[in-house]
């Protein structure tokens, strides 16, 4: 409490009125005092305190300077203290030489709580972590106070210690982590703010790219047939011209149906390429390479694929008994991938699921489910070691 000087209940120059609560006590440390049933009003330069109806004609109240404030806290009553009041405790710096008189000369603690009988508003707690993180009596030149020359150094040591170990406890941190995510979604709304620019550019040059690929459709101007092959291959490999979007169905089933006939129309050449069946993880990052900016989620792309079979698309969702999901040719002959295996069993002597993956190109995934389907159809036998998974050719079949 010796912190707390008497003073005028008005503002100062430059000191604006943040908060007001009333039936407010005062404690010295853990101590109650005679301060109580008073009324308090929080500025961005103090803490005035005085009895109902004092502020607002300007006589004389308790003042504690935010400068002294090093850190504060709330404590709340416990869930068996009935009838307690919410508290607020101040941990302060030590009293400036130059303070001025108060109702303490001295105090061994060194803090106070503000109680709150009839309770506090939540926002008063962030109003006084804003006050001293901004510490607006320090950018302003106030009036000065009478002080001795030799107490200078020591008046402006305690001035700035607060700001060396200012902290605010959980309701700071909990202020701070909030203006982190302020300022994370305003960049956020930024960037999104750009995406959309980038988006109406490419909007453009896809209308340009149709254009030249209508004008080559028509043979029109001086381009030979090696030279629209080449050019329409540039255009596949900028993506699709026109995505099918969300937006433009009112049923999720025909979104996806659409979505569908397009991922059978962007994957049934590359699964030629690839042996007739590629991992639902690939399909979704070719897919999304294809569409540039109108992104998919992994969900559209597994309902979408879902819709292949029934609408009898070339292109269809395989579920292997490991739970691993394929999209493959429908005219996919797996008994020819399993001939192709036993050749390379029978050529090799033995082989293993990383060496299938680096021999056809394919993904870890697929080749182990390959050599698992050879060995359901009885071509081939395997060896799970602490070395590896390694697959032989079944010589029960062959030389039994």
């Amino acid at each position: 409490m010796n912190r707390f000087e008497y003073a005028e209940a008005r503002l100062q120059a430059n000191e604006a009125f943040l908060k007001r609560e009333k039936a407010v006590k005062l404690y010295d440390g853990d101590t109650k005092t005679s301060f109580e049933g008073g009324e308090l009003v929080l500025t961005n330069y103090r803490i005035l305190w005085g009895r109902p109806g004092e502020i607002p004609r300007g006589l004389t109240c308790l003042s504690l300077s935010l400068r002294y404030i090093v850190y504060f806290e709330e404590e709340t009553p416990g869930p068996f203290s009935f009838g307690r009041s919410k508290k607020i405790v101040l941990h302060l710096a030590e009293a400036a030489v130059d303070k001025m008189p108060g109702p303490v000369n001295y105090s061994v603690n060194n803090f106070v709580k503000l109680s709150f009988k009839e309770g506090v508003d939540p926002n008063f707690i962030s109003y006084i972590a804003d006050a001293v993180t901004k510490r607006a009596w320090e950018l302003v030149t106030s009036v000065p106070m009478p002080q001795s020359p030799t107490s200078s150094a020591e008046s402006s040591s305690s001035r700035q210690l607060p700001m060396i170990k200012t902290r605010t406890g959980i309701v700071g941190i909990e202020r701070s982590l909030q203006e982190r995510q302020k300022a994370t979604d305003e960049s956020i709304t930024m960037a999104f703010q750009d995406l959309q620019k980038l988006m109406g550019m490419a909007k453009d040059m896809v209308s340009i790219s149709k254009t030249i690929s209508n004008k080559i459709r028509e043979k029109q101007g001086d381009i030979t047939e090696d030279e629209t092959v080449r050019f329409k291959s540039y255009l596949m490999s900028l993506g699709i011209d026109d995505p099918v979007t969300r937006d433009a169905y009112k049923s999720s089933n025909e979104y996806f149906r659409q979505l569908a006939r397009e991922l059978s129309q962007i994957l049934e050449e590359p699964l030629k390429e690839v042996g007739g069946m590629m991992a639902l993880t690939d399909v979704y990052c070719r897919v999304n390479r294809a569409r540039g900016l109108e992104l998919l989620s992994p969900e559209d792309v597994l309902n979408a694929s879902r819709q292949l079979a029934p609408l009898r698309l070339p292109v269809i969702l395989r579920t292997f008994e490991s739970g691993a999901m394929v999209l493959q040719l429908e005219s996919h002959n797996e008994t020819a991938i399993v001939e192709s295996v036993e050749a390379l069993l029978e050529e090799k002597g033995s082989i293993t699921v990383e060496e299938l993956a680096q021999s056809a190109g394919i993904s870890i995934l697929l080749a182990r489910e390959r050599l698992i389907a050879t060995e359901k159809h009885g071509k081939a036998c395997r060896d799970d070691s602490i070395e590896a998974l390694r697959f032989y050719p079944n010589l029960f079949l062959t030389q039994c």
